[in-house]
Formats: C-alpha cells, sequence, structure tokens
C-alpha cells in the first residue's frame, strides 16, 4: 500500500508561479497513485479507511475516495474521479493519470514564465479539435442487438473483479437497466440510481445473485396471523398513518369523568374504523404506508384479510409503486381505483438468515426491480456492487449514445497523432502548448504497456509507427499481452463514446482551472499565525 498522501502548503499562502508548481506536484502525486491500476492487468490496492476497514479494490474511484489529503489541488483532482463517475460510471482512472499527464507538460512553460492564459488557450483549441476528430472515428452499435451491447461491458468491466464469475452477473446489469428504460415526456430516461435498488445480503455463493423483477423490503408482516404468501394481490400504497391523529400540545383536554376518556377512546376507535373502511371498499389484499399503523388499524386489517406493511423510506414507494403499477394516495378519502397495484405476480415473506424480508416479485412489464446480491463475505459483494453499477452505467452510455470507440490507448494515439501534426499550422506562442497535449495524450496506451509489463519504448515506437500513415486509426495496445492489436468489432476493445469524450472534457478542462489558479490562501494558517 502506498503511504497516504499528505500535500501541506508550507505556508498559509502561495501565489503566482509558485502556486501554479505547487498545484502541479499534487497534481502528478495522485496521478501516480492510482497510475498502475489501468488496464485489464492492473495492479490492485489495499486502503485502510477512516473506520479501520481494508478495502482491495483496483477501480480508481474506490481508491481516491478512501485516500486523505490536504492539499486543495489534490483535493480537486479526488473529486474528478467521483463527478466521472456520477457522469459515465467509467474512465475514474484515466481522467485522474490524463489530468496529471497535461499539467507535468505544462510544466516546463511554467517554469519558462510563459502565461498560464496562453497555455489554457492552446488546451481548449486543442480539445474543440479532439471533438470534431472523434466524430470521424466512432462505430454506431445497434443497440437492439444484446450481443453488441455485451461486448462494451465486457470491455468496460472486463479489468475489475466481477468478469471472473461468468455471463450471470452481466445478464443482470443489462436486464436492470432495459426495466428502468422508459420513455417520459418524448424523451428517453434511465434513472439506475433511484430505481434499481441493490440489496447486499452476505451468505451463499456469487453465483446465487439474481434479479428480482419487482421490490424487496428488508420489513415483516405487522401481525403473525396476516398471510405471507400472496399471488396477484391487489396493493394499495399510503403516505398517511392508519392511526389517531394526537392532539396538539397547545389544545386543552378537560376530563372530568371516566365517561369523558372513554368517549375520546370511542372517537379514536371511530376514527380508525372508518379509515380501513374506506380502503377495505376497494378489496386490497396488500396496504403499504410510509408512515405508522396502529393495534387497532391492524386488527381492522386482519379482520378483512388483509396484509400490512408499514414505515417505508419514500425511495421504497417510489420503486413499488414503479414495480406495481399503483399511485401513492396521501389520502384515503381520494382513492380511485386507478391508483390500485396490479402488476404484482406474487408477494412473499421469506427468511434469510435471521431476517424476513418481504418480496414484491413477478410483476408485469415493472418500471423498477432489486438486485439482490450473494456471497460469502461483505468486501466481496461490496466490490461486486461497484462493478455491476459499473456494468449498468455503460449499458446506459450505450442506450443513450450509441456510439463507440477503439479502445486499448487506440483512441488517444489517433487523437495524438492528428494534433502534433495540426500543431504545425499554429502560429505563435499557441504552438507549443498545443503540441504538449497531443504528448499528454500518449500516457494512456504507455501506461497500458507498462501495466503488462511489456517493453514500453519499443511497443509504443511500434504504435506510433502503424498510427504514423493516418491509416491505421484502430490499432491500440493487447492489455493482456502488451503488444499492438487491431481494434476491430469482433475481438477488439470498443469504449463508449461517452465515457471517452467525457474523460476527455473533464481532464482539459480541469487541468485548465488548475493553471488558472495564481493565488494559494489558507485561513487555516493565518488564524494560527495570528496566534502565535
Amino acid at each position: 500500500m502506498q503511504p497516504v498522501l499528505v500535500l501541506n502548503a508550507k505556508t498559509s499562502r502561495e501565489e503566482g508561479r509558485k502556486a501554479q508548481l505547487s498545484n502541479i506536484v499534487a497534481a502528478k502525486a495522485v496521478s501516480n497513485i492510482i497510475r498502475t491500476s489501468l488496464g485489464p492487468r492492473a495492479m490492485l490496492k489495499m486502503v485502510l479507511n477512516p473506520m479501520g476497514g481494508i478495502i482491495v479494490t483496483n477501480d480508481g474511484n474506490s481508491i481516491l475516495r478512501e485516500i486523505d489529503v490536504s492539499h486543495p489541488a489534490a483535493k480537486n483532482m479526488l473529486e474528478l474521479s467521483r463527478s466521472q463517475s456520477e457522469e459515465v460510471g467509467d474512465g475514474t482512472t484515466s481522467v485522474i493519470i490524463l489530468t496529471g499527464e497535461l499539467l507535468s507538460v505544462a510544466e516546463p512553460f511554467i517554469r519558462t514564465n510563459i502565461h498560464p492564459r496562453t497555455i489554457v488557450q492552446a488546451y481548449y483549441k486543442a480539445l474543440d479539435d479532439s471533438l470534431e476528430i472523434s466524430k470521424e472515428l466512432t462505430r454506431t452499435v445497434d443497440i437492439k442487438q444484446k450481443s453488441e451491447i455485451m461486448k462494451i461491458i465486457h470491455n468496460s468491466v472486463g479489468t475489475k473483479f466481477m468478469s471472473k464469475f461468468g455471463e450471470n452477473l452481466f445478464d443482470m446489469a443489462y436486464d436492470a437497466v432495459k426495466i428502468v428504460d422508459i420513455e417520459v415526456e418524448g424523451h428517453r430516461e434511465i434513472d439506475i440510481k433511484r430505481y434499481v435498488r441493490i440489496e447486499k445480503i452476505p451468505g451463499g455463493e456469487i453465483e446465487d445473485s439474481y434479479l428480482l423483477w419487482g421490490t424487496m423490503l428488508n420489513k415483516d408482516v405487522l401481525h403473525p396471523k396476516m398471510k405471507r404468501r400472496i399471488e396477484n394481490p391487489r396493493i394499495i400504497l399510503l403516505d398517511v398513518g392508519l392511526e389517531y391523529n394526537k392532539l396538539e400540545s397547545q389544545t386543552d383536554v378537560e376530563i372530568k369523568q371516566n365517561q369523558d376518556y372513554e368517549t375520546m377512546l370511542r372517537m379514536e376507535e371511530e376514527y380508525i374504523e372508518d379509515m380501513v373502511e374506506k380502503i377495505v371498499k376497494f378489496k386490497p389484499d396488500l396496504v403499504i404506508t410510509e408512515k405508522g399503523c396502529s393495534d387497532y388499524a391492524q386488527h381492522h386489517l386482519l379482520k378483512h384479510n388483509i396484509t400490512a406493511l408499514r414505515r417505508l423510506k419514500k425511495s421504497d414507494s417510489n420503486r413499488i409503486a414503479r414495480s406495481v403499477g399503483a399511485k401513492i394516495v396521501s389520502n384515503v378519502d381520494l382513492i380511485k381505483e386507478s391508483d390500485v397495484g396490479l402488476k404484482c405476480g406474487l408477494f412473499e415473506v421469506r427468511k434469510i438468515g435471521d431476517e424476513y424480508f418481504a418480496f414484491m416479485d413477478k410483476c408485469k412489464e415493472p418500471q423498477a426491480c432489486t438486485l439482490l446480491l450473494r456471497g460469502p463475505n461483505k468486501d466481496i459483494i461490496n466490490e461486486i456492487e461497484r462493478n455491476v453499477n459499473e456494468a449498468m452505467k455503460a449499458v446506459r452510455n450505450i442506450l443513450l449514445e450509441p456510439r463507440v470507440l477503439p479502445g486499448g490507448g487506440a483512441f488517444e494515439m489517433t487523437l495524438s497523432q492528428v494534433l502534433n501534426e495540426k500543431s504545425k499550422t499554429i502560429p505563435g506562442k499557441l504552438q507549443l502548448p498545443y503540441q504538449a497535449v497531443s504528448v499528454a495524450l500518449e500516457v494512456i496506451p504507455r501506461t497500458l504497456i507498462q501495466n503488462c509489463g511489456a517493453n514500453t519504448v519499443r511497443v509504443l515506437t511500434e504504435l506510433r509507427a502503424k498510427h504514423a500513415n493516418g491509416k491505421n486509426q484502430n490499432w491500440g495496445i493487447e492489455g493482456e499481452l502488451g503488444i499492438i492489436k487491431e481494434m476491430n468489432p469482433e475481438n477488439g476493445v470498443w469504449d463508449p463514446y461517452a465515457v471517452k469524450i467525457q474523460t476527455l472534457k473533464t481532464a482539459i478542462e480541469s487541468a485548465c482551472m488548475l493553471l488558472k489558479i495564481d493565488e494559494i490562501v489558507s485561513g487555516i494558517g493565518s488564524k494560527e499565525n495570528q496566534k502565535n
């Protein structure tokens, strides 16, 4: 394990070239931490988190999320990985490595007093040209062919832990995304974060994991005599408590005799009976409320052979509503027949380990689902969860943007060669920083070669020669063997267009932002100096 990165400014204030060089050093230090975690031959990192737990992974975002840094530029680099993960789910390692290299090649210009604005201008021009070049290299994917999308998943997650456990987990990720792929107001919506629930239960084999066409909750029925298995249930979802509303603290109630107390109890009972009667009118088999359910309400529901669950999170209610076709009702007086969920094929309470889980399974055309992950221990399940999330985001990226670019460093090497040729036509001071971007892009294929243990200089020179004539744009690095290979559609590595472009944009824009910083002021340092 590499030591925890601690980069402190020596003084409470850095300005001018000193601040820019300090930022570059910090960015390079973060980049070097995860440089060996790129590609199928990536090395693993063992990270000790603040709670004392150990994480063993080669996922860039997972590594950087746990390490502790104090330099502001280093903290900014960590945020890059997090934003890349949120946007497209992949390329978290690449974006850090590329940003670090872009800042590294800018260092000589800073030391020779070239103004940072000149460097930034050249970098942005290179970005604009790169986006134009990338459109010519794309290949369209037929999203109606599952096999095409499965290849992309293999390429995106093939270097991860879950790739060792066959097709089951890849199929689960694909099916989960297809379930939540819906049309909303004329545009496509694939909301994985809200409507694909990942439930982790230690115990059993990894092969026992499966996709639930519905929703599961860590809940048991409210009364032991309520039914625990119902086929094709009618489900009502409530956002109102099935209990008597307690009086406000400012309310004065004067009880002079026993009859007054009995009157109050009777009013409470009548109120609950009235609520239950309004629900029973729609003949539900299952009532689920986000709030409480009193014992008296349970008694009346049981009398009408209705099963009840209570105290759900809002997010769980939304998933159930999308799964079973119900609508969440906030007032029992407003329940309509169209609000009743009819799509659930089976409701069942099962005991897994020491806990009870309520399953709403076999839903017809659900728009939400649950991935149930099993495994020998929490660490392995957590790693599989990270990998499944990446696989789902890869599918989402392809469905939203059905284009791919050649992987294995082929795309970056093509950009490098084209930008290098274009730099010769750029006059003035912009030429050298523009050309530096082409040099920085070679860091991706170079790192892939290094991580394979191959001869970096020989293989990289061979790849440059292939790309020199401008005809072999699909040639890249075979990540397992460290040799050059053509990335053809049948057996080559192709990455989603959205991931590659997001990586390029994030890396160049972040490098430009750090280069434009000309002063680092620490308020903490100033206060300490005042005390001294």
